[in-house]
């Protein structure tokens, strides 16, 4: 008890500076030894937690997977199905649109082909009564001028007969003035005829010697001579004379001819002019209308085959799913929506290709 109670009043002595502090850094570094174990006791629990969480995340990620291909094959043979069944709803109303369409543009063609039909049978009516028109007012123009020709025959037969009055007074005037003047030397003639036989027997009585000739019956002669020839020409002055009238006749008679058919051929160019100046009026105007029809047809062409290529646009891209939505999430611009709303499929406003 003694030696307690002295080592109890007894004061230790204190360590060196030093040497506290390495003990201070070796608990220290117990301490931080000891939590670090602690650390790693902690991290292996986690570890095999984190271990034993992964395998059950694993197991449900497995039956997780399982159950979504199975999900997904059910999907897919759901959308399948609803693909097939939205193919021949999409079928039948574009055929039934595609039917309506080309009844509706049929019936716009037959009716533009009655309609044409109408406008050619109008214009065949037209043309039968312009002809008729033309015929009646050809008539009409024929008489009056076939009024006009007889006229004008008739004046120029007047005119002919005054002027060939005129030349056969002239004519007989003239031969009157031609007989008078060949009778008178006619009657020279003779007379210097019998004159000139008294004159040769005197002659031949007074003169003996045949070489000596009398100066007056040398003038006599040369006298005879000029009468003669004279005489000649009178005479064929005269065939001239008739002559030139037999060609007058002549000429008179194929001026008349020639202005008759000269009317005659000016009345028909005339007549053949405005014939074809309402033909040709008539095949211009039969030409345009023709123009018209063909570009409506062509029209028509274009829009029948515009909708068939739209059609076989529908239906390929119907095959190859571009115009298909998800079947949870259909395509704003689809007029069906769910294939479930199919009660609503007969009143969907049709699907507009462009």
């Amino acid at each position: 008890m003694g030696s307690t109670t002295s080592k109890a009043h007894h004061k230790p002595r204190e360590a060196p500076p030093h040497r506290r502090k390495k003990k201070r850094k070796r608990e220290e570094a117990l301490k931080q030894k000891k939590s670090l174990f602690l650390e790693l006791a902690t991290l292996r629990d986690e570890l095999v937690a984190s271990a034993q969480c992964c395998e059950r995340l694993q197991q449900g990620r497995e039956e997780l997977r399982v159950r979504l291909e199975e999900a997904l094959q059910r999907l897919q043979q759901q959308h399948q199905e609803e693909l097939v069944q939205l193919e021949d709803r999409l079928r039948s109303f574009y055929q039934t649109e595609w039917d309506k369409v080309h009844q509706t543009y049929q019936e716009e063609a037959d009716r533009w082909r009655t309609l044409m039909e109408q406008q050619v049978e109008e214009l065949r009516s037209r043309h039968e009564a312009e002809r008729k028109d033309t015929a009646e007012s050809h008539s009409q123009k024929m008489e009056s001028l076939r009024g006009q020709h007889e006229t004008s025959t008739q004046e120029l037969k007047r005119i002919q007969h005054t002027e060939l009055e005129n030349l056969n007074k002239s004519l007989k005037d003239t031969e009157t003035s031609l007989s008078e003047k060949i009778s008178g030397l006619c009657a020279e003639k003779e007379a210097l005829g019998e004159k000139l036989g008294a004159e040769e027997e005197r002659r031949k009585q007074t003169l003996t010697d045949k070489n000596l000739k009398n100066s007056h019956t040398v003038y006599l002669e040369q006298e005879l001579d000029s009468l003669k020839v004279v005489l000649e020409l009178k005479n064929n002055q005269l065939h001239q004379k008739e002559k030139k009238l037999m060609d007058m006749d002549k000429v008179l008679e194929t001026n008349v001819k020639l202005q008759e058919c000269l009317n005659k051929v000016q009345q028909e160019n005339e007549d053949y002019r405005a014939r074809m100046d309402k033909h040709a009026a008539l095949s211009k105007q039969l030409s345009s209308e023709q123009a018209k029809l063909q570009q409506t047809l062509q029209k028509e062409s274009k829009v029948n085959k515009r909708l068939s290529m739209e059609n076989e646009e529908l239906l390929w891209k119907l095959h190859n799913g571009d115009l298909l939505a998800s079947p949870r999430r259909p395509s704003p611009t689809s007029p069906f929506g769910s294939p479930r709303n199919s009660a609503s499929f007969p009143t969907a406003a049709p699907l507009s290709p462009r």
